[in-house]
C-alpha cells in the first residue's frame, strides 16, 4: 500500500511529519474559505487537492506505522498510539469532502451569477460597451452589457452558518486528534528512553 522503509528508515517517522504539516494546513485553510469567500476564490481548486493530499497521506502513513509496530516490541504505549492513529482517517475524509463542497458551491455560485447577469443586462452589447434604447414612455434609456462578473460570494443564511459551523468542527476535531497522536507517539517513543539528568561526557 505504501512504502515501509525510506532511506534505511522506517517510513513512518519520515511520512508522520507530511500528516503533521498538511491536516492542520488544510484544517485553516478549510475554515478560512468558508469564512472569508475571498480565500475560496483565490485558492480554487488548490484547496480540495491539497485535501486530498492530506486525505492520501494518512493511510499511507498509518500503514507505515503499523509495519513499525510488528517490528518493535509492543508496549501499551504503542498500542495506544495506533488505536489513536486509526482514528485519524474519518477526519482526513471530513476534510476533503468539505473542501470539495466548498469549491463546488463556490463554482456553481459564480456561474450562477455570471448566467444572472448576462440575463439582466438587457441593452447592452457583448463588449460592454453602452447602448441606448426607450422605455415604454418613449424616454432614452441606457444599458452597460456583461462583463461575466457578479457576485462571487457563497450565500448567505442559515445555509451559509451550518457550512461554518461543520468546516470548524471538522477542523477542530482534526487538530486535536493530530495532537493526541503526536503526543501518544512522543510518550511511546521517549518514555524510558532518557534520563532527567545530564549523561556524563562520553568523549571527555
Amino acid at each position: 500500500m505504501g512504502p515501509t522503509q525510506i532511506n534505511g528508515l522506517p517510513a513512518h517517522v519520515l511520512l508522520v511529519h507530511v500528516v503533521v504539516v498538511f491536516v492542520p494546513l488544510t484544517a485553516l485553510l478549510l475554515v478560512g474559505s468558508a469564512i472569508w469567500p475571498g480565500w475560496l476564490r483565490r485558492l480554487g481548486i488548490a484547496l480540495p487537492l491539497l485535501a486530498l493530499l492530506t486525505l492520501i497521506s494518512v493511510p499511507l502513513t498509518t500503514h507505515a506505522g503499523e509495519w513499525l509496530e510488528r517490528h518493535t516490541a509492543s508496549t501499551p504505549q504503542i498500542r495506544h498510539h495506533a488505536e489513536l492513529g486509526d482514528g485519524l482517517l474519518p477526519w482526513a475524509v471530513g476534510l476533503f469532502v468539505l473542501a470539495l463542497a466548498l469549491w463546488e458551491w463556490q463554482r456553481r455560485t459564480t456561474r450562477g451569477a455570471r448566467s444572472a447577469s448576462g440575463a439582466d443586462a438587457s441593452g447592452a452589447d457583448a463588449s460592454g460597451t453602452e447602448t441606448s434604447g426607450t422605455d415604454a414612455s418613449g424616454n432614452g434609456v441606457s444599458g452597460t452589457a456583461a462583463s461575466g462578473t457578479g457576485p462571487r460570494s457563497l450565500p448567505g443564511g442559515p445555509l451559509r452558518i451550518a457550512a461554518v459551523a461543520l468546516c470548524a468542527v471538522v477542523a477542530a476535531s482534526s487538530l486535536v486528534q493530530v495532537y493526541r497522536i503526536g503526543d501518544s507517539g512522543a510518550k511511546a517513543a521517549w518514555t524510558g528512553n532518557f534520563s532527567s539528568h545530564s549523561t556524563p561526557d562520553q568523549h571527555g
